[in-house]
């Protein structure tokens, strides 16, 4: 290609006078990375046999690019707007750090397209120090049965994890699942990923999932550690309606990951198409096998599921602990708004807490979940305060605010708003004294009057519920209420936190009538509980709050 633009330059000079061409634009090398690698570019326009160094010598097809093997610093960009069928794979001869990461990406005007034929769009195999940006990547139907479209995978022995993952601004559509991070037999994985601003939808089994070893209760290993995702959109990922034997349809799910964040990202109308007789279903966020997770600013909306389990906003499934759901708004899914749940008979599913979300309309199909939901095997430690819940009626699918089910142990659940349409507010399977569950400070309302399922009796009267059971006391004192607290959505302040995501505008749950709920709050400080600093809109918290997600009846 440069012998050719120099014998056309030669050619114009001598005919400058006789013919008035004019001298191209001098050719200026592209600069190398400035972080000392090299630079590789791919053109629909480009030829395989050019050394692929400039966007004049571009190569042409991501099989020549698959032929390099990248080092430290080295960047491979991909023309933007052009589509290029094929796959790349970056191997175990490939790799960065994080001072000097491979880096894909597009350059020029908007973002190259990956078009994979049956295959993975991108595949991380034993390597990191990787950086995939600005690309998008689109499955065929053989891709969207059995392929990731961008796929991080570790099967080294031992539990060796490989350090720095970055992907973002990426579009992942057409496969099994849109990103993936799967971990090794022994537990090697991933360490220090970073997933951000990244949409993953029409995929079928999941649009963001990690996943490792069998867990092993009396020596738990996580394949992945310190992972953040942050304002991914999971969408539409519509689950496997010939999958009976496990769940598909999620929007993001955490499996295997020690020391992770989720944060700014909306999970919507996944799971409709999950098989309908699976035994376990689809969520909009959750988390399974691991341990230090926190599920914060979140949306998860009009999830499903095609069977009669899960459909849910938010989940703490099996084998979790010292995890946090906080700050999230869960609404208008199949199921339960937020799951505490555990199938197997251990006891890992400890120490986790659900505060200051806002669930509105949740169970819509499923009447046996609830607005916020406890339930399986052993779930232990489980402090849920602070939550504001509004369960109304869709149908003849009647849920309650909260339902609590056999085997729970320590679980404690202080100064949420509960309220519903009519149905029991509180739904309570079997009975529990205060050492398995503790229920103080919390509102219990209905319009058509108070209603306390708890075992085989109803309960209709706070009064009574206390006397009979122990709830609602803290020593001598009588806590709780029955109030109305006059539920209302109020606008979330323009430099707040934004809660709402990608979905319809909505306001955060506040109680207008804070006077009628005054004095029935406990001081989560007497009973060793940790206010947190700010309430659902992001208001300042100062000593211990009263009843609810919202600390205040309207943010300008």
């Amino acid at each position: 290609m440069r012998r050719r633009n120099d014998y056309r330059v030669v050619l114009c000079a001598s005919a400058l006078l006789l013919a008035g061409c004019s001298m191209p634009a001098p050719h200026v090398p592209v600069l190398e990375n400035p972080r000392g690698g090299r630079t590789f570019y791919l053109s629909p326009d480009g030829s395989d046999k050019d050394d692929g160094r400039t966007p004049q010598t571009a190569w042409r097809t991501l099989r020549r690019a698959d032929a390099v093997r990248l080092k430290p610093g080295d960047r491979l960009l991909l023309k933007g707007g052009a589509r290029f069928p094929g796959t790349l794979s970056i191997g175990p001869g490939d790799a960065g750090n994080a001072r000097k990461p491979v880096v894909i990406d597009s350059y020029g005007d908007g973002r190259a397209v990956i078009t994979a034929v049956g295959t993975r769009g991108i595949e991380v195999y034993n390597t990191s120090g990787i950086v995939i940006r600005n690309l998008v990547l689109a499955g065929d139907a053989t891709s969207y049965r059995s392929q990731d479209g961008i796929g991080f995978v570790s099967d080294l022995p031992g539990q060796r994890k490989l350090p720095y993952v970055r992907v973002t601004g990426v579009d992942v559509s057409g496969f099994r699942n849109g990103i993936r991070l799967h971990g090794g037999r022994a537990g090697s994985g991933f360490r220090d990923v970073v997933i951000d601003d990244c949409a993953v939808h029409g995929n079928k089994d999941a649009g963001l999932v990690s996943d490792g070893p069998a867990f092993d209760t009396q020596a738990p290993v996580y394949a992945h550690e310190q992972m953040t995702v942050s304002k991914v959109m999971a969408f539409k990922n519509d689950g496997d309606p010939k999958a009976g034997d496990h769940n598909t349809g999620s929007g993001i799910v955490l499996g295997s990951v020690r020391h992770a964040v989720v944060e700014g990202s909306d999970a919507h109308d996944n799971g409709a198409l999950s098989d309908p007789n699976a035994m376990e279903g689809p969520e909009g966020i959750w988390t399974y096998d691991s341990t230090r997770v926190v599920f914060q600013r979140n949306v998860a909306y009009s999830n499903h599921t095609g069977s009669q389990a899960d459909g849910g906003g938010f989940g703490l499934d099996n084998n979790v602990s010292y995890s946090l759901m906080q700050y999230n708004l869960s609404y208008g899914n199949d199921g339960a708004g937020f799951l505490a749940y555990s199938a197997v008979p251990n006891k890992a599913h400890k120490d986790n807490a659900i505060r200051y979300n806002i669930s509105e309309d949740n169970a819509r199909k499923l009447q046996d979940y609830g607005g916020i939901v406890a339930l399986g095997t052993r779930v232990s430690n489980l402090a849920i305060y602070q939550n504001t819940v509004l369960a109304r009626a869709n149908g003849t699918a009647r849920a309650p605010a909260l339902r609590l089910q056999p085997n729970l142990g320590a679980v404690s659940v202080r100064n949420n708003v509960f309220v519903t349409d009519g149905s029991p507010v509180v739904s309570v399977q079997g009975t529990f004294d205060t050492t398995e569950v503790e229920m103080q400070g919390n509102d219990y309302h209905s319009p058509k009057g108070l209603s306390l399922q708890w075992g085989q009796s109803l309960y209709s009267d706070l009064a009574a519920w206390r006397g009979e059971t122990g709830q609602e006391m803290q020593g001598s004192r009588a806590t709780g209420t029955g109030a109305d607290p006059c539920l209302a959505e109020v606008p979330l302040p323009a430099n707040g936190p934004d809660l709402r995501g990608s979905g319809p505008m909505r306001g955060a749950l506040a109680s207008q009538c804070a006077q009628a709920l005054a004095g029935a709050a406990v001081d989560l400080r007497t009973v060793s509980v940790d206010p947190g600093p700010v309430d659902y809109v992001g208001a300042p918290l100062s000593g211990s709050p009263g009843l609810g997600a919202v600390q205040v009846a309207t943010r300008t």
